[in-house]
């Protein structure tokens, strides 16, 4: 998340820096809040009775706490520590990191734009950061899909350029799965038919499918895919064309996850 003025909600997850350590709790800067200042009471550190609050929190520590209240009025956001598992820390941290990279890039695509960053920010990036959740999301599904920008009515000299950035810098994420073909066809020509239908489940647009010789009868068909609904989908679609394909030729097909021992 790019730093922003306003105040965190109720039940966010927010990255801050610890900053004073008092025996009753702590103070944390809220790093993508302007530098807003939050407190941590010392029964929201961890669970169960603290004897010394320093054994948990300490000074210019990084941590990641969950909103409890908010009272904008006051300029009060009271947090909590202990609320926040280990997965929830992690996914948090690792979003963080994103957008601080997505930050940079944006800065890469203001100097070849010839604009400072704050004017990028206000011309096109806020766009981005509202349509798709956040910048650096923004930037990964235009690595994955670099028409994206135009395919959704942007337009103006900087969507060719964060374009170039994003393809040029961002590893699009990709998921794996797989599963198994049991193939087999008594024609006489059945291997040539079975390798007809191992072709066919081979054909996809969306996906990066590869299938396997394991041991006749059995093949493994491999997909990396974008992200888990395509990769399942594709991985069925695959299947299903081979199966029908040998079904065809007078041959039998199985689909399974798992090698049956």
């Amino acid at each position: 998340m790019l730093k922003t003025d306003e105040f965190p909600e109720e039940g966010e997850l927010i990255i801050g820096t610890v900053h004073t350590v008092k025996n009753y709790g702590a103070f944390v800067i809220l790093d993508e809040y302007d530098n807003k200042e939050g407190f941590i009471h010392i029964t929201e550190v961890a669970p169960g009775w603290i004897k010394y609050i320093r054994d948990h929190i300490r000074e210019r520590q990084k941590v990641v706490c969950k909103v409890l209240r908010v009272d904008k009025s006051k300029g009060h956001v009271d947090l909590s520590l202990k609320q926040v598992n280990e997965h929830q820390r992690r996914e948090k941290i690792q979003d963080w990191k994103n957008e601080g990279k997505a930050k940079k890039l944006l800065e890469i695509a203001s100097e070849k734009l010839g604009k400072s960053t704050d004017a990028c920010y206000k011309e096109f990036a806020h766009y981005l950061v509202e349509k798709y959740g956040g910048l650096y999301r923004a930037l990964e599904e235009i690595a994955i899909n670099p028409n994206l920008l135009k395919e959704n009515g942007f337009s103006g000299d900087w969507v060719e350029v964060i374009t170039r950035v994003a393809v040029d810098n961002i590893a699009p994420p990709f998921v794996k799965v797989s599963g198994y073909l049991d193939l087999t066809c008594p024609l006489p020509d059945g291997i040539l038919q079975i390798k007809n239908a191992l072709i066919e489940a081979e054909r996809s647009e969306k996906s990066d499918l590869i299938v396997q010789y394991v041991g006749a009868p059995k093949y493994r068909i491999k997909v990396n895919a974008p992200d888990y609904k395509t990769a399942e989908e594709e991985l069925k679609k695959a299947s299903e064309r081979a199966i029908n394909f040998i079904k065809e030729h007078n041959g039998n097909g199985k689909f399974y996850r798992e090698i049956k021992e």
